[in-house]
């Protein structure tokens, strides 16, 4: 096997990221016992994992500490600009042939084993698979952050959020009623607010997922904003980076100078809301030796069971229902991406994989 550090330790990189995340995870939960005691916890696994992906990396092996999971295709919104709808990983249609719980049992149990630490749960929308969300529950080692539009938070995904605290529901929110509302459609807005409302009142964590655009930047890395999320408990902001799936679109893809306009934004906001932690993705790619795709920092499972570079990278040559996870880890796609210099390429704005799609396309067939 091939390591995949050279001129840039991407290893100790994820090692330092993962460490902020946790550290800023005990630090939002101190006034909440029972998700402090949780995390005090997650630190000591979460420790254990990445020596686990050290001693790995020391056989000639990279493992990457985030699993990003297409648990179903199938979501009840049609929300502007869905990259999901637009590539059809995401339908109005009832599956067909996806994986089962058991499949995704099999897998969260691999990924325990070689050392993920962070499974992201999504969908289409992840609340449609009470199955998968049970078995991830089950595997107390991994944090999986559930990204849902909030839909479907009924009585039992209460009480299952509050029995398993691995699991934490990020709520997607695009800033104020009026631009939320008008992305995802009318209700949206007071369809969350709702799900964070009663997530306080239950001493619930939760966090929330933001798609930046350069329409909606400066309201979401507001003061304002931030500080009516933390009232209502929120713990965590994850903010999505726009990718253009159409060419009217591009003009809504932050480019270098609103990346930059964001980085400055969470770093004040990290220092003036020490209750919250703030991640970004997919990041200063900067600083990271280029896109941390295709299993450099993450890669992707879509809901059929293929291995996919990142879910804006819509390209597999493997399939985790033949395979192991550590396997697809080493595709031949995986493997000519992380040593080309695809990943490191610049590009206009959002994704560099989808940008490049022509590319990857090309690898695909080599």
């Amino acid at each position: 096997m091939v390591s995949i550090m050279s001129e840039f330790n991407i290893q100790e990189y994820m090692t330092r990221g993962v460490e902020r995340v946790v550290a800023d995870a005990i630090r939002a939960t101190l006034k909440n016992p029972k998700e402090s005691a949780f995390m005090l916890k997650f630190a000591a696994v979460s420790k254990a994992a990445s020596k686990k992906r050290a001693k790995s990396e020391e056989q000639g092996e990279h493992i990457p500490p985030f699993l990003i999971a297409s648990i179903t295709s199938k979501c009840n919104l049609h929300c502007a600009g869905c990259y999901s709808r637009c590539t059809e990983a995401t339908t109005d249609t009832e599956p067909v042939s996806q994986l089962s719980g058991a499949d995704w049992a099999k897998i969260f149990d691999e990924a325990q084993e070689i050392g993920v630490s962070f499974i992201l749960l999504a969908g289409g929308e992840p609340l449609l698979r009470y199955d998968v969300i049970e078995e991830a529950g089950f595997r107390k080692d991994i944090l999986f952050p559930v990204f849902t539009n909030g839909s479907f938070m009924n009585e039992e995904y209460f009480n299952k959020f509050d029995q398993c605290r691995n699991l934490i529901p990020i709520f997607s929110i695009e800033g104020n009623e009026e631009i939320t509302d008008g992305r995802r459609g009318a209700g949206a807005y007071a369809t969350q607010i709702a799900n964070m409302d009663e997530m306080k009142k239950r001493g619930l964590i939760f966090g929330a997922s933001v798609t930046v655009t350069t329409e909606n930047l400066d309201e979401v890395t507001s003061d304002e904003f931030i500080s009516s999320l933390s009232e209502r408990g929120c713990k965590a902001v994850i903010y999505v980076e726009y990718v253009p799936v159409t060419e009217e679109n591009s003009h809504l893809a932050p480019g270098d100078q609103e990346r930059d306009a964001m980085n400055a934004g969470i770093s004040r906001l990290r220092e003036g809301h020490q209750e919250m932690m703030f991640v970004s993705f997919p990041g200063d790619e900067k600083s990271s030796g280029g896109c941390i795709a295709a299993g450099r920092g993450f890669f992707h499972i879509n809901s059929h069971g293929g291995a996919e570079p990142c879910p804006f990278s819509p390209y597999s040559d493997i399939n985790v229902r033949d395979t192991s996870l550590r396997e697809a880890l080493q595709s031949k796609l995986f493997r000519a991406l992380t040593a080309g210099d695809i990943l490191k390429d610049d590009h206009e704005g959002g994704c560099v994989l989808f940008e490049k799609k022509v590319a990857v396309e090309a690898l695909l067939q080599a």
